[in-house]
């Protein structure tokens, strides 16, 4: 009998990640030596100025761009050993995300777009645990609803309830609030919030906004391409001082 690779502690990882754009005097380093853990079952923000490398760190550690060198993992698995059927695979089964744009589909109702991903894998919902997110969420009365007849708060709650309902390992968000008011915003990052908490979900998010870092455990700081500080127990006001000194 074969046992199943015991569960890490760490969700996700990159290790002297290097990511260049472009070769000689043009190239430029997106990521320049980040090494970096995501622990299981916290919430960690990514910040740092214009170009600091945030949605590349971000983009490479969801397997959505590849890295120059160095390795990234998610759990215990190293996604450069992987080829792209794996990799789809891998992300189908162990990854979720929010984007900053909804990227809803338009045709399906808010229901049918909570439970695709699992329409695509072929497998049904766990209907107590789709109930549970939906009334997280508070979308109970808005099921049968396409995104055309849905708010923008809502349109991103239904993304959010998306990425959860196949149970990933690790939850990547993208700016997720960037393009809502600022009481849709505080209801998403509330539920995130809550995700971590209560569902022991994993979330990794990238935001420009002290306010949207001061719902995560950690927030990781990076300049020109490389992590140079960290936080635990973020505050908005603590997170603005040191974004100052950033310059961003």
């Amino acid at each position: 009998m074969t046992l199943a690779p015991p569960r890490t502690a760490t969700a996700a990882s990159i290790t002297d990640g290097v990511k260049t754009y472009g070769r000689g005097d043009s190239a430029v380093h997106a990521l320049d030596g980040v090494s970096v853990d995501f622990e299981r079952g916290a919430f960690t923000a990514i910040m740092g100025p214009s170009g600091s490398g945030k949605s590349t760190l971000l983009h490479t550690l969801a397997g959505l761009d590849a890295l120059s060198s160095g390795s990234v993992r998610i759990g215990n698995t190293d996604l450069g050993s992987l080829n792209d059927r794996q990799l789809t695979m891998l992300r189908r089964k162990s990854v979720g995300f929010i984007f900053q744009s909804f990227n809803l589909i338009p045709t399906l109702t808010a229901e049918e777009n909570i439970k695709l991903p699992l329409t695509i894998a072929g497998d049904s919902a766990d209907e107590e645990w789709f109930q549970t997110i939906v009334g997280t969420v508070g979308l109970d009365d808005r099921l049968t609803h396409r995104p055309s007849e849905l708010s923008g708060g809502q349109q991103q709650r239904v993304a959010a309830a998306r990425a959860l309902v196949s149970r990933p390992d690790i939850i990547f968000a993208d700016e997720p609030s960037g393009n809502l008011d600022s009481t849709s915003g505080a209801e998403l990052l509330g539920f995130m919030r809550r995700a971590v908490r209560e569902f022991d979900q994993t979330i990794v998010m990238v935001t420009h906004d002290p306010v949207a870092a001061g719902y995560a455990d950690r927030v990781v700081f990076l300049a020109d391409g490389s992590v140079v500080d960290e936080m635990h127990e973020p505050t908005p006001e603590r997170v603005l001082d040191r974004m100052k000194n950033l310059g961003g």
